[in-house]
């Protein structure tokens, strides 16, 4: 169901102020095709990566690669739930998440690149389907997440511009393809 309210930039009181570099991220006037588009773009610059680099770090106390894409997969989960509880009128508070000890504990080292690489497109692929579907009054629903007022239409927007700045940092950081 595609929808105009998918097709404009949220608004600054439509999410924490802390988000504002990530919604920034995002060029486009359709956060569902963006997203859509993004995770073939980073599904082909991962598979460039030699499978030796995934489990180094850019510097002391830094994630590795595999840390890090595990990080944008768990991160892109908790957004989307987000999402999915404000879009359905859920009023509960939802909570901030650690990602410093989400990734300690994430054991992603032991992981491959090739089903990280997979993950990351089903965890996609699920975001679309939910978005893909959102009416405007989903969209347009406000909610409470790490302790600031959010909406599902931010949450998109920040979805796709933490990717993008994720993308960047392992393109500069990590591989230089």
């Amino acid at each position: 169901m595609q929808n105009l309210d998918q097709k404009r930039r949220p608004q600054a009181h439509d999410y924490a102020p802390f988000y504002a570099a990530y919604v920034e991220e995002v060029e486009t006037d359709d956060i569902v095709r963006f997203l859509e588009k993004q995770k073939g773009q980073i599904q082909a610059f991962l598979k460039q990566i030699p499978w030796e680099q995934w489990e180094l770090s850019y510097a002391e106390g830094k994630w590795t690669l595999a840390q890090l894409m595990l990080h944008l997969i768990d991160a892109e989960r908790i957004f989307a739930y987000r999402a999915l509880c404000i879009a359905r009128g859920d009023q509960t508070p939802l909570p901030e998440f650690d990602q410093e000890a989400y990734a300690e504990t994430s054991e992603a080292n032991s992981r491959t690149p090739v089903s990280l690489t997979e993950e990351f497109a089903a965890v996609r692929e699920a975001t679309v389907h939910l978005f893909r579907n959102f009416s405007p009054a989903m969209w347009a629903q406000r909610g409470t997440a790490a302790g600031s007022t959010i909406t599902p239409l931010a949450l998109a927007w920040i979805i796709g511009g933490h990717a993008e700045h994720h993308l960047r940092v392992m393109r500069e950081r990590y591989w230089d393809a």
